[in-house]
């Protein structure tokens, strides 16, 4: 059982670096297999085809994600702290297991109807509606800007997260909690400098004033 369960890992690990470097849907079974250094027919003795290997790869992180965000939610710490629980919880799944959180992020529409997809899919959406939840209990605190849509704002911050999957490299200078305060303060604080609201306010004004009037 151990050797079994060793293999099993190792294929979801070279699995992962094949989908990260080539993509799922340019990756064949015959390149997991040569990264592993197996022959291809031995794969489905652990997997029944490759996008079940890519769902045991996206649901131990999906599953974790939740996991800490029903956490965050339940904890009594201020709104402000939670956000910054939240992002920090999220860009952790990077670090180090970032390589399953790209092969997540990118890969999550080549699938089929399947049960462990539909596990997934609740899972993400659980995820997504605490995300708007937090917002709008900061919102209801006084915290948040209540004029905002509470749904849109924990898409956009969830949306600037998610594309580390495109630049995020561990090997660069930046690392992951560099990263987590620099999104916390854009989301919390925005990046005009202290005392540049005041200018971009009157900016505003002035294109409400001059806008076109609107067409009957």
């Amino acid at each position: 059982m151990r050797a079994t369960m060793s293999r099993r890992t190792e294929i979801l690990r070279r699995a992962t670096e094949v989908f990260e470097r080539q993509g799922f849907a340019h990756t064949p079974l015959e390149d997991i297999a040569k990264a592993v250094g197996i022959k291809r027919e031995a794969i489905y003795y652990y997997f029944r085809s490759k996008a079940e290997i890519l769902l045991e790869i996206i649901l131990p992180q999906s599953r974790s994600l939740l996991i800490s965000m029903r956490t965050i939610m339940r904890s009594n710490i201020a709104p402000m702290e939670k956000l910054h629980a939240a992002i920090e919880a999220h860009l952790d799944s990077y670090n180090p297991g970032y390589l399953e959180m790209i092969v997540a992020l990118r890969e999550s529409h080549n699938f089929k109807n399947d049960d462990k997809l539909t596990e997934l899919r609740r899972i993400w959406r659980d995820y997504s509606e605490l995300w708007v939840q937090m917002i709008v209990e900061g919102q209801e605190a006084g915290v948040f800007n209540p004029k905002l849509n509470a749904k849109m704002v924990a898409f956009g911050i969830l949306g600037m997260c998610n594309w580390l999957s495109r630049w995020y490299d561990p090997g660069k200078d930046v690392g992951i909690p560099e990263i987590i305060e620099t999104y916390f303060t854009m989301t919390a604080q925005g990046i005009a400098a202290p005392g540049a609201a005041t200018g971009l306010t009157a900016l505003l004004d002035d294109e409400k004033e001059t806008a076109p009037a609107a067409r009957p």
